[in-house]
């Protein structure tokens, strides 16, 4: 061979061996940048098979750093048989480093029925919460959420469900109509309850339920399934804005109850928006209340009874005080048969300035087409939080816990007609099942929130409710009453959110 063959293949076999190597460096490149983003975002399956993302993250709650992993995505509920019948939407946030055996996890979901869980995961309890202004008032958009400094994840592990048909969660198996009723959500849901248990090694740990709005209907409803069903005996219920007896709440005709119950709801409205009388005006609203709920469920009360058996003189002076502790006329609670419907209320109490006041929060006002008409046009409390939470939402999930789908995220899903049929030519009253799974269970205690601004769920009604379980003194004992001067969702008014963080640590102190 001659020399110059010799470097000629010299030459190929040096620029062979760059350019492998350059290859080489590319790969490394890639497979780094690949572990690295796995490290962030390990995508991947669960026990079970089940796509789910995790993610690390910190957050500081009372001085302290807490280190926790976000687990987002899906529990299949499946048939004997194996089939999938559901996959419901979840995000689990656990602590690192410590026991699970010892750290509390709640369970966590707001109501509707039909609605996902962001309200409560965004506003007070999640890692994050959206950006409001202090009194709850929305910012303008383009919306954004900061670390949440009143999370509850300094006591206790969370779990936010979304039920089927809510959030990303769908029916895969049979139709979603099998999940939409008080029957067939508890069942769900506690199926749900008891899987995550076991898949995520949780059975020893101290287990609580947290429900708004008709999620306490749920969790009061689970309080008993789960004991019944499951053999899971819950540490704690934590009812926000409760519903636990629907005949407190229906409005039909020949149903009294309601219209005692919501007076002194009219009264806190009233009184917010100086609308009593100069006397009332200048007393706290607590002191204003109490008088209040007593006129309520005493004279007025009694005067619904009687009805057509009231005397002139008699109807007239229940008018009097009634329009006395709601700011509205005589003329027109005569007119109403001393039977104003809430509805009406809305747009009566500030009429003659044009304005309307909120249903989920009556600190709220808006304007209608005209200031005529009986009834609202739209819930302004409820405009106020639709965009910044709907928005928030879906930006969190998908840039920082990096789970993404395709199909849209359902806020409200599409649940209607729901099912009542267990309780046809009734009402429900889901707070005899809680009285049930406290008197098997003497160590379960109970935690009831009441914005005193909510007519979506007005706190007289829950306490009404709480009133009527005929606890014996030591339940009774075992059962914590908060308010807060803000409405359903209390948690947007930062003064309440701060004082709701204090209240719900010291229920899970006192519930170990």
């Amino acid at each position: 061979m001659q020399i110059y063959e010799i470097t000629f293949y010299c030459q190929r076999i040096f620029i062979f061996v760059f350019i492998n190597l350059q290859t080489m460096n590319k790969l490394l490149t890639i497979l780094f940048c690949a572990l690295t983003l796995t490290l962030h975002a390990q995508i991947g399956k669960d026990p079970a098979g089940v796509q789910v993302v995790k993610t690390k993250h910190s957050i500081t709650i009372a001085g302290k750093v807490i280190n926790y992993t976000a687990t987002t995505g899906y529990m299949h509920m499946k048939a004997d048989t194996g089939k999938v019948l559901a996959k419901i939407f979840f995000t689990y946030y656990s602590k690192d480093d410590e026991d699970g055996a010892k750290r509390p996890v709640t369970f966590t979901f707001n109501g509707g029925p039909g609605s996902a869980s962001l309200w409560l995961h965004m506003g007070g309890v999640g890692p994050k919460r959206v950006v409001l202004k202090d009194d709850g008032t929305a910012t303008a958009a383009p919306y954004s959420y900061v670390p949440n400094e009143f999370s509850w994840l300094d006591k206790t592990d969370l779990v936010f469900i979304d039920p089927v048909s809510t959030g990303y969660s769908r029916a895969v198996g049979e139709p979603a109509s099998k999940y939409h009723g008080f029957v067939e959500d508890i069942k769900s849901v506690g199926d749900f309850v008891r899987n995550f248990l076991s898949r995520y090694d949780r059975w020893a740990s101290p287990k609580f339920l947290a429900g708004e709005s008709y999620g306490t209907t749920r969790a009061a409803g689970l309080s008993k399934f789960l004991q019944d069903e499951h053999r899971i005996y819950i540490n704690g219920v934590i009812l926000i804005s409760a519903v636990l007896n629907f005949g407190t709440n229906d409005y039909n005709v020949g149903n009294d109850l309601p219209r005692a119950l919501y007076i002194p709801s009219y009264t806190a409205a009233a009184w917010y928006h100086k609308k009593l009388a100069p006397a009332l005006q200048a007393r706290p609203i607590a002191d204003v209340l109490k008088e209040s709920e007593q006129w309520a469920i005493g004279p007025y009360a009694t005067a619904l009874i009687k009805g057509g058996w009231m005397s002139d003189s008699e109807k007239s002076a229940i008018a009097e005080k009634m329009a006395y502790y709601t700011g509205l006329s005589k003329e027109l609670c005569l007119q109403a048969n001393l039977r104003l419907d809430e509805n009406r209320f809305y747009k009566a109490l500030r009429r003659t300035d044009g304005l309307s006041i909120g249903r989920l929060d009556a600190r709220f006002t808006g304007r209608n087409l005209d200031d005529a008409g009986e009834y609202v046009d739209f819930d302004p409390s409820f405009a106020n939080i639709d965009g910044p939470f709907t928005a928030t939402i879906n930006d969190y999930l998908s840039k920082e816990l990096k789970f993404t789908e395709e199909k849209g995220y359902n806020v409200f899903g599409e649940v209607y007609p729901w099912s009542y049929k267990n309780v046809q030519n009734k009402y429900l009253n889901v707070a005899e099942s809680l009285r049930d799974a406290m008197a098997k269970n003497p160590n379960l205690k109970v935690y009831l929130g009441c914005g005193y601004y909510d007519f979506a769920t007005p706190y007289f009604t829950a306490v009404y409710d709480i009133e009527h379980m005929f606890l014996r003194p030591e339940q009774r004992s075992r059962v914590d009453i908060k308010y807060y001067e803000s409405g359903h969702m209390y948690y947007i008014h930062k003064p309440s959110l701060i004082q709701f963080k204090k209240d719900i640590d010291s229920f899970f102190d006192s519930s170990k």
